[in-house]
């Protein structure tokens, strides 16, 4: 079935708390944010709306929700670097240490030691979030060459299924490019573009066991997710009903949020230490293969992008060794 231990992974969860901790705080708090704003805004809207019918009362109750929705989903945009730099790539750190077998500095938290690596690797936010952007668009482009290869089967009905089979693989990609990123951290380089351009080389020779992988944690992820979106079904229509005027949709896209929180917060962080095992055990020992470097440089612009920045790359270290230039009379 998969090469991955579920038990292993439960005890790298455990062994991280501070991290999924971390995880819950942002991610539960952005739901609860999500609820309060969208409340807020319709409370607002409903007041507003005293000063016309019930028609007009319904609308500005509806769209002053609607609002306060937007206000938060444009603030976790923003955000989104940030979470990936402190949060994402900081618990990967800590993961990678622990599914090596080595223990932690002491003294030192989780959360202090992830900053600290991730800041070796990755300068900046805006750095990292670069990377994880090239590497999502190889990745996408390696399910288009896998999608390719079916629609030339002589399969009835292939275009239906190759539809399903784009959906289910972009889904699976979501957690691979994590570890990549778990890769440029792992080998200790600080040019971060060289070790993802090299980690994509090597998922993408063994793209068979990675995807088969990361197709079942697909299944157990989002179908953990379905359970949790129906109970959480309740508890959101309570809140909808609470908030004043017509948002009936509103339980509905609440469950969802609720879903998202404990997918985002606990489900990931658990699938992506299930490829990271399946990844560095299945590429142990091996080296790029220059043929599929040249075959994933021909089939994506972004792997070309992504191999340009390694090679222009450098490191700060090597800036601040040059000496001050000097005048003809110095």
């Amino acid at each position: 079935m998969w090469d991955f231990s579920i038990g292993r992974a439960l005890k790298l969860m455990v062994a991280t708390l501070p991290f999924i901790l971390l995880r819950m705080a942002i991610y539960f708090g952005a739901a609860l944010a999500y609820v309060l704003m969208t409340g807020v805004g319709a409370g607002i809207g409903w007041g507003i709306g005293g000063f016309g019918d019930e028609g007009f009362r319904a609308a500005t109750t509806f769209w002053g929700g609607a609002i306060g929705f937007g206000v938060i989903a444009a603030i976790m945009y923003l955000a989104r670097e940030y979470i990936l730099y402190i949060v994402k790539a900081g618990h990967i750190a800590v993961l990678i240490k622990l599914l090596d077998g080595e223990k932690m500095p002491q003294g030192r938290s989780q959360i202090a030691y992830a900053r600290t690596e991730v800041t070796e690797r990755f300068a900046q936010a805006s750095v990292l979030f670069g990377i994880d952007q090239l590497v999502k668009g190889v990745l996408r482009a390696i399910t288009g060459l896998v999608r390719g290869v079916v629609t030339i089967l002589p399969i009835p009905g292939a275009q239906q299924f190759v539809s399903v089979i784009k959906v289910f693989l972009n889904i699976a990609v979501g957690f691979i490019d994590e570890v990549i990123l778990a890769y440029a951290i792992r080998t200790g380089s600080t040019n971060a573009w060289s070790s993802a351009q090299t980690g994509l080389v090597l998922y993408a020779q063994n793209y068979k066991p990675m995807l088969k992988n990361a197709a079942w944690l697909a299944v157990i992820v989002y179908g953990l997710s379905f359970v949790i979106f129906l109970v959480m079904l309740a508890p959101a229509a309570l809140v909808v009903y609470l908030i004043p005027g017509a948002w009936a949709a509103g339980g509905v896209v609440f469950a969802l949020l609720f879903a998202w929180s404990v997918k985002a917060a606990l489900l990931e962080p658990f699938a992506v230490a299930c490829m990271m095992d399946v990844y560095f055990r299945t590429i142990e020992g091996q080296v790029a293969d220059p043929a599929w470097e040249a075959k994933l440089e021909n089939l994506s612009g972004k792997f070309a992008r992504l191999k340009e920045k390694a090679q222009s790359y450098t490191p700060p270290r090597a800036q601040a060794d040059v000496p001050p230039a000097t005048g003809p009379h110095s």
